[in-house]
């Protein structure tokens, strides 16, 4: 394998691997939840809906668009001194997940609003009807009826955010990205830029695995 690869350090891959695992796993169990809120959020107060209030839901709505629109190369330096006052550094991979987070958390509240779009009303006012809270409409009908498009949103959104922490790894935040930029790239070693890839790659199919199985059992159609 040396051989082969000679460039390759693979103590190195190995901790570049965790670093990006680290950075995914955070990311997304912090987008899931924010992006739900957001989501449910911009649902809810849209027109016709429960807390129909187009103040709110142009709030909630412009923050959504701006923040999904920013390619993420530049929303991380954009948020660099927010960077350095929430996790005291920029370098390394905490200091990713600011950007990481505040970059996918609006994608991903959108993909939570269409599939409860996707519910069906009269479900919702069959529920209403019975009295039933705010709360429990929320916890009982919305997430568990668009369970599948959530799984299969935050699944899409996971595959994005292998993707930004490789893009994180050009300015220093560790990680696959970086192992192949610095080591790989610009020392010329296409081996190291080939092997960091292959490991995206195997993260990419794990979670796309993961998240079809996931999908597939929670639909009921």
């Amino acid at each position: 394998m040396d051989k082969v690869l000679p460039n390759v350090n693979w103590e190195k891959v190995w901790d570049s691997t965790v670093e990006t695992l680290y950075m995914t796993g955070v990311s997304v169990a912090a987008t899931l939840l924010l992006g739900i809120i957001l989501g449910v959020l911009l649902f809810l107060t849209a027109e016709g809906n429960l807390w129909s209030n187009k103040v709110i839901y142009w709030i909630t709505a412009t923050f959504v668009n701006v923040f999904r629109s920013i390619p993420f190369i530049i929303l991380i330096v954009l948020l660099i001194p927010f960077t350095k006052v929430l996790m005291g550094t920029i370098i390394g991979e905490k200091a990713a997940l600011p950007a990481l987070i505040i970059g996918a958390a609006p994608f991903y509240a959108r993909l939570v609003e269409i599939g409860l779009r996707e519910i069906d009303k009269g479900v919702i006012e069959a529920v209403q009807s019975m009295g039933a809270k705010t709360s429990t409409i929320i916890f009982k009908v919305l997430l568990p009826e668009s369970m599948p498009a959530l799984i299969s949103g935050i699944t899409v959104t996971a595959i994005a955010l292998v993707g930004y922490t490789a893009m994180a790894g050009f300015v220093g935040a560790g990680g696959l990205g970086n192992l192949a930029f610095l080591d790989g790239f610009q020392r010329n070693r296409s081996d190291v830029t080939l092997v960091a890839t292959i490991v995206i790659l195997v993260i990419v199919f794990g979670i796309q695995f993961i998240g079809d199985l996931l999908t597939n059992r929670t639909d009921k159609r």
